[in-house]
């Protein structure tokens, strides 16, 4: 089933860093394709035409696109290896409920506490970390959120620590203070080859937020 895979993406990318992660730690060998998103290439416009964003995950010249889709693409194609997502269907569920969590409200809030100022960043701030703490209420006192072992719901969550710094200094805030259990977490995930080498550095992602910031007239 390995065949050609391709994976077109951009390095600061949250939503690309699952299907590398999910990737790695399947240990299935791909061909990485940085792109430059103000400079779309034809195959990223011919492989999703729909939506024209990363990541595009291309097997066997056949693309899947949006992130989550793609490491329940990864897991069901490549089931043998480190499973990711649960085989019990009500584990499967719950999983399921808590990545589409993320999708709706990390991603969005916290790209809010780097764009914004005064009482929109404070709320913006408190929400985020109101999200937070009702994961690590869901993360319990599990090693991972799927148990012992790095599942569907890590993959979908670990890739935004690489923005943690950033939104730490644009909001002048701590997430470690207010969520421990998060970051306690996040450095378990990070002993993980597949998520550590998945990863960018923190300040590398402030860099490009700085850049955006300029891009954008945000002061």
């Amino acid at each position: 089933m390995a065949g050609e895979l391709v994976l077109l993406d951009f390095w600061p990318s949250p939503f690309g860093m699952r299907s590398r992660i999910a990737l790695a730690e399947k240990g299935i060998p791909y061909e990485y394709r940085e792109e430059d998103l103000r400079n779309k290439s034809d195959l990223l416009l011919q492989m999703n035409p729909v939506h024209k964003k990363i990541p595009v995950l291309i097997h066997n010249g056949k693309p899947v696109c949006e992130s989550v889709i793609q490491v329940q693409y990864i897991d069901e194609v490549w089931h043998d290896k480190a499973p990711l997502i649960p085989s019990d269907p009500y584990q499967r569920a719950v999983a399921r409920f808590w990545v589409d969590f993320i999708d709706k409200k990390i991603y969005e809030l916290g790209s809010k506490v780097w764009k914004t100022k005064g009482e929109e960043q404070a709320n913006a701030k408190k929400e985020f970390i109101e999200c937070l703490k009702l994961l690590e209420g869901e993360l319990g006192d599990k090693t991972y959120f799927g148990g012992e072992s790095l599942g569907y719901v890590d993959v979908a969550l670990v890739p935004f620590y690489s923005w943690f710094y950033a939104y730490e200094k644009c909001g002048d805030f701590s997430i470690e203070a207010e969520c421990p259990k998060m970051i306690a977490w996040v450095k378990r995930c990070m002993q993980k080859e597949s998520v550590a080498k998945s990863l960018p550095d923190q300040e590398k992602v402030y860099e490009f937020i700085l850049q955006l910031k300029k891009v954008f007239g945000i002061e």
